[in-house]
């Protein structure tokens, strides 16, 4: 698309117009452009603010938003670059929308789930496990993003709002403007490049009941969920939706959403499933060839699991690999077309509670299912054991997942605190997160949360500390002291191995942490802790008195 002499706008045969969405907030069939008239498909205008057509001779000026002004002459050549070709339709992430699962109730990662959902679980140290998913959306261009929350969902309802500046309850739209602009003149043949304008719409839903005896009930499992907030996708807001994504809020990995979306489009798939290779833990069987789910199957034993076998090779594993993992596993992400999606959760199954034991199994042989293969880290942080592994192994050298990946970043809040503060102490394979204090200790294979208090004489093992949410200031910590109370963090003389430490948990001087006997699960909520699968968690908020010993 070019605008000639006579600053006429025309579309190429090969191509639709695309580049200029959104510019002024409304939608127009027919707009004056300069001295000519916009032809072609429905120009729709968000945003940006009106092209003004106010001429002063032979130049026009474009008003945009913050008092930007383009000054653009007739003669010469103008190009906006995005033009929508058919691949670029199909990657196009304005026709996806997001649905986060905050999960359930949480009970195998009690007592991190005491007090907070599954998402706000902390992890690496100062980001919660909502940052995964929504960091993937944004990292991906979808900008349209809902969380459905039931189950203890105020801190993180607390931590959307303050690190994607998502108001509970309501929609917050973030203008982030991306702008590439590039003049040219006669003399040596350019253009103007406009971009893009990008919004994330977040919102966080929980949920709720409604007046009738339907509107009783709470969500009873991950399709209920989405089923009970389907006028989303039926609203007038949601018509150029084409594609929605179901994600779960407790995963870790990283992923390109639009790539899935994408593979998903291209195969005229009715339903894609993002899977990996497995060892044992598997959900479906595949056709080599295709890639089609022939049937689905939840966590199958004995000869059932013998049957759904593949060879995992196709998916680039050496024979070695392929032999341990000769099975692909289902990751809990689905794309849907939006229309499938809702017959299926509306008509087809409208008692159907769960995607993956009950609308994906009956749905394989009636609807096209798709298989994407995922090769790549992925973590279910669904038990106190993951949990506590996934974060150790981001010590590893180098980690199988790494928050340092400055072209797909991981998105957290904004906390504004210091760099750590560390005198005369010994850090061995450790992430220690900032506005910490660390004073002659030593600290090895293990995770420091933000905030984190380590006083002298201290060794940590294998052990990760979530930190604080406010600091002590220094007379506050003395004042306690001089009472026989124990302040926030890690007294001196203390020894701690193989142990999860919540946040604001006060451990006193001569503390031992071990677990010396072995046990494997007991739970000690008088004394301030829980042991499971051998792994100690300390409580939020709990003193741990000088001398104890676990």
């Amino acid at each position: 698309m070019a605008v000639s002499t006579d600053a006429r706008i025309s579309l190429s045969a090969a191509g639709q117009l695309h580049g200029t969405t959104g510019l002024a907030g409304r939608s127009l069939r027919q707009v004056k452009f300069c001295n000519g008239e916009m032809m072609g498909k429905k120009l729709k205008m968000t945003q940006l603010g009106m092209f003004r057509n106010k001429s002063v001779g032979n130049t026009y000026a474009c008003l945009l938003p913050q008092m930007l002004q383009l000054i653009l002459r007739s003669e010469d050549w103008i190009e906006f670059v995005q033009l929508r070709d058919l691949e670029m339709e199909k990657r196009d992430p304005r026709t996806v929308v997001a649905v986060i699962l905050g999960g359930g109730a949480g009970t195998r990662l009690f007592p991190l789930t005491k007090r907070r959902a599954k998402p706000a679980v902390p992890i690496g140290g100062s980001y919660r496990l909502i940052d995964v998913p929504m960091s993937n959306c944004i990292n991906s261009g979808i900008n349209k993003v809902y969380i459905l929350t039931q189950f203890n969902s105020a801190s993180l309802n607390r931590h959307l709002a303050r690190a994607y500046n998502l108001a509970m309850g309501s929609t917050l739209e973030m203008a982030t403007w991306r702008y590439i602009i590039v003049f040219s003149f006669k003399w040596f043949k350019g253009c103007l490049r406009l971009i893009k304008e990008w919004f994330l719409v977040c919102q966080a839903l929980a949920a709720t009941q409604t007046p009738g005896e339907a509107g009783k009930r709470w969500f009873q499992g991950t399709a209920d969920a989405v089923r009970q907030f389907h006028w989303l996708f039926e609203d007038q807001r949601s018509k150029e939706i084409e594609d929605v994504l179901i994600l779960s809020g407790d995963h870790l990995y990283r992923m390109d959403y639009m790539d899935f979306v994408q593979n998903h489009r291209q195969s005229g798939a009715d339903i894609t499933i993002s899977c990996l290779p497995m060892d044992d833990r598997f959900r479906f069987n595949e056709d080599r060839q295709q890639r089609r789910v022939l049937f689905f199957s939840e966590k199958p034993k004995g000869e059932d699991l013998k049957a759904m076998e593949v060879d995992t090779k196709v998916l680039g594993l050496s024979r070695e690999e392929a032999e341990k993992k000769p099975y692909i596993a289902s990751m809990g992400v689905y794309v849907f077309k939006k229309e499938i999606l809702l017959n299926l959760l509306r008509w087809r199954f409208p008692t159907a509670n769960d995607f993956g034991s009950e609308i994906i199994p009956a749905s394989a042989k009636e609807f096209f299912i798709k298989a994407y293969l995922f090769n790549d880290y992925w973590e279910d942080i669904g038990t106190i054991r993951s949990f506590f592994e996934a974060n150790l192994a981001l010590t590893a050298h180098p980690p199988r997942f790494s928050f340092y990946d400055a072209t797909k970043p991981m998105y957290t809040s904004r906390r504004n605190l210091p760099p750590s503060k560390i005198d005369d102490s010994k850090i061995v394979d450790s992430i220690i997160s900032h506005g910490s204090f660390l004073n002659n200790c030593f600290i090895e294979h293990s995770v420091v949360g933000i905030r984190s208090r380590v006083n002298s004489n201290v060794h940590l093992k294998d052990t990760v500390m979530l930190g604080a949410d406010y600091y002590e200031t220094d007379s506050e910590v003395a004042s306690l002291l001089a009472e026989g109370r124990v302040p926030i963090g890690i007294g001196e003389n203390t020894r701690i191995k193989d142990c999860i430490i919540d946040k604001n948990a006060r451990i006193g001087k001569n503390v031992v942490i071990s677990n010396s006997e072995g046990i494997q699960e007991a739970d000690r909520s008088l004394e301030g802790f829980y042991i499971r699968s051998g792994i100690t968690i300390i409580l939020k908020n709990f003193t741990i008195k000088d001398g104890f010993v676990i």
